[in-house]
């Protein structure tokens, strides 16, 4: 079995991971300059190729939403990958988790705030794929170490692997998609 871990955005990545941990593949976010004004796309056929290939029992996928500051074009083409990156999944039936950045970034380990995230994603997932170290060597690798990062912090989260305890945070949201869930049976 396999699971997915999701870095939403066109510098994100995708990474496939067996349900113990062990990381088998990491692609770079498909995209195409095919946007408005030449703009890079989330290429959603190059993902779904990614996604039935995987044949992951689900993904857990990076919550994201729009950013301060952040410009309406900006925002909108935010907002569009994850409308992507939501239908390939739905398409493919794999059930999604969502994940908030500060949520997964505690079950690792990662520093709160911006500076210096992005390399400390690199630095952890090299410690904990060491023989894949080649595969986040490069400044730009940020996006594929935070989607293999986003699926272990995952895997922890639900209880599929213990290294590291489960935050108050994370407890509060699954208890949340629970609470969700239960209201959604039994109204059908």
């Amino acid at each position: 079995m396999s699971v997915l871990g999701i870095d939403i955005g066109v510098t994100g990545g995708v990474a496939v991971l067996t349900d113990t941990g062990k990381l088998i593949s990491v692609h770079e976010m498909p995209c195409l300059h095919d946007g408005p004004k030449k703009r890079r796309t989330i290429n959603a056929p190059l993902l779904a190729s990614i996604v039935y290939n995987s044949h992951a029992t689900r993904a857990f996928v990076e919550l994201v939403g729009p950013r301060p500051n952040e410009g309406v074009v900006g925002a909108f083409a935010f907002g569009d990958s994850k409308g992507c990156i939501r239908g390939v999944l739905a398409g493919a039936a794999v059930p999604v988790i969502w994940i908030a950045p500060p949520s997964w970034k505690r079950v690792i380990g990662i520093a709160p705030g911006k500076d210096g995230a992005k390399d400390a994603a690199r630095a952890k997932a090299i410690a904990r794929w060491p023989d894949c170290a080649d595969l986040f060597r490069h400044k730009n690798d940020d996006g594929l170490a935070e989607a293999a990062l986003i699926g272990i912090a995952g895997l922890m989260t639900y209880k599929d692997i213990l290294p590291m305890p489960v935050t108050v945070e994370v407890r509060a949201g699954v208890a949340e998609l629970e609470a969700t869930l239960k209201e959604r049976e039994a109204k059908h």
